[in-house]
């Protein structure tokens, strides 16, 4: 039996978004929050009103979740001097592992026949030319093979805990995402990576197991330098679905905050459904509100009206 969060009606886009934010809301719940390009300014960090924000949030007990493309040793860092850390929940690897109070309460680990297959997509796209890097992300950390300063520069943004190997392939950890970044633009391998995966059944390494049929496995377009490969089920939508069953949360008590492609479905969880003014067409045109650009601190100022917090 489902929690009444999930018997819910989902909430449908508006035929047009509203530019404003409502009025003060007062049965807030939840806030889930994605991170590049809308929570964190042009320099990459979180703006300084946010921390009183979290902590008028922590005396309301309305929970506040970061959900990115991050791992999660990163989040925890960025998020460790805020009220109530020790209770919040993280949506981290673009929904592929949630975690709340250091304990693990969902992940989605890829077939490791399917993870040996896209290495040798990417192998290929590299043999043609493409400027690419994977990044293998495991419940334990991080691994990457390319070393060179542009490649690390980019991927100690989000994986605090990396780890250059060797050899993808004899990785010990259950993978749960395999983030490519492409130097170029990640959405030219986008559609080649993802038809030449699509019929991955029939290329998997001899005597590997494989118990998932390529529908399975999704390819998605998380910024304009970086693509993920994950489990299908593997989205901050199904993440943010799981934690409202935990906390006992409707949709009705949520508010999203996104950006781009990676956080659509997470609009399918939250009747308070906000675009940034500089996310991705389409999330502008599904959200039911759109929030001030990341530039602007949209995030904070939006929050400040929902919470009736005077400035």
């Amino acid at each position: 039996m489902e929690s009444s969060a999930t018997q819910t009606s989902t909430p449908q886009p508006s035929e047009e978004t509203d530019p404003q934010a409502p009025a003060q809301t007062p049965d807030l719940r939840l806030v889930v929050c994605d991170m590049d390009g809308t929570l964190l300014d042009g320099h990459g960090e979180i703006p300084d009103g946010l921390w009183p924000i979290l902590q008028v949030m922590a005396d309301r007990e309305i929970a506040f979740t970061p959900a990115s493309g991050r791992q999660y040793a990163t989040l925890h860092a960025m998020f460790d001097r805020a009220a109530g850390s020790s209770q919040m929940a993280y949506i981290a690897e673009n929904g592929a592992l949630l975690m709340r109070e250091d304990s693990r309460l969902d992940a989605s680990v890829i077939d490791p026949g399917y993870v040996a297959v896209t290495l040798a997509e990417l192998d290929r796209l590299e043999a043609r030319g493409h400027d690419l890097g994977a990044v293998l992300c495991g419940v334990q950390g991080a691994y990457i093979r390319r070393d060179d300063d542009a490649f690390l520069a980019e991927v100690a943004k989000y994986y605090l805990h990396h780890q250059v190997v060797e050899d993808l392939s004899r990785v010990d950890d259950d993978i749960i995402k395999i983030a490519v970044f492409d130097f170029g633009d990640a959405a030219e391998i986008f559609p080649r990576l993802q038809d030449a995966i699509g019929g991955e059944s029939d290329r998997l390494p001899q005597g590997t197991r494989t118990g998932q049929r390529s529908q399975d496995h999704t390819v998605v377009l998380s910024a304009h330098h970086w693509l993920d490969v994950s489990n299908a089920d593997a989205t901050k939508g199904h993440a943010l679905g799981q934690l409202q069953k935990v906390l006992g949360v409707t949709p009705g008590q949520t508010a999203v905050f996104g950006d781009y492609l990676n956080d659509l479905d997470m609009f399918d969880h939250a009747e308070l459904s906000f675009a940034m003014a500089n996310s991705h067409p389409d999330l502008l045109a599904r959200a039911r509100f759109i929030a001030p650009s990341n530039l602007d601190c949209g995030v904070v100022t939006t929050l400040q009206r929902l919470l009736g917090i005077h400035q």
